[in-house]
């Protein structure tokens, strides 16, 4: 994981560039956030942001030591904004549901930031709020400290991964999305074929393989969550 590097204030320029621009940590996030996700796919350059800010591509130096940090606050934007106005209800199972909806909802929005969002950890302020309000509906649930770590860990890990998941599906182009289709309904599910006895009992259900499991994952997840909870007030 990338360490934060603070940068000194004193290194944060204060006055417009040469293009008129005033250079802020906000304004540069919300730049590089729109030129990720222009249309193409090229990749978030200082040079490209600094054509976009019009100012010169070492001033954006000044707030952010690598592009790796500036992707990481990116990131942590994005992880703030799927939150916002979350509250968390007095049914933590609600919650945790809302929760996780909330996450796979901006992953999908932003699938170009989905391998970050899964992998990395942005050690900002948002994830930290994040995380925090997280492990404290377990918390509040009556699970312990460890207990409460642990299935966190496990609770976003698995949002995190079918979101990811979910965000590539979605990424499929036409024919691509065809094939998967075919892939599930003619080949996987032909009746004519004994060499695979197994597919050919459940063929009906296999067309079902085509959606997102998030849903009935997630449903999975908070039930074992209950049941763990349930036998160890017992």
């Amino acid at each position: 994981m990338t360490e934060p590097q603070r940068i000194p204030v004193g290194r944060k320029r204060r006055r417009p560039t040469r293009g008129g621009t005033v250079l802020s940590e906000e304004l540069i996030v919300t730049t590089a956030l729109e030129l990720i996700e222009a249309p193409g796919h090229s990749a978030l350059t200082v040079r490209r942001l600094g054509a976009a800010l019009r100012c010169d591509p070492s001033a954006v130096y000044r707030y952010f030591a690598h592009t790796d940090a500036l992707l990481l606050a990116v990131a942590d934007r994005i992880i703030g904004d799927s939150l916002d106005g979350f509250v968390p209800e007095e049914d933590w199972v609600a919650s945790l549901r809302d929760f996780a909806t909330r996450v796979h909802r901006s992953v999908l929005r932003h699938p170009r930031l989905a391998a970050v969002r899964a992998s990395r950890f942005t050690a900002g302020p948002a994830e930290c709020r994040a995380v925090d309000t997280g492990i404290g509906i377990l918390l509040r649930a009556g699970f312990s400290p460890a207990d409460a770590v642990r299935y966190y860990h496990v609770f976003i890990d698995t949002v995190l991964a079918h979101a990811a998941l979910d965000a590539e599906a979605r990424g499929l182009d036409e024919a691509q999305r065809k094939q998967q289709v075919r892939a599930w309904n003619d080949i996987y599910g032909d009746p004519r074929t004994d060499a695979h006895p197994n597919l050919r009992a459940v063929r009906e259900h296999l067309p079902r393989m085509t959606r997102s499991a998030f849903p009935e994952t997630l449903e999975l997840l908070l039930a074992q969550f209950e049941a763990r909870l349930e036998r160890k007030e017992a």
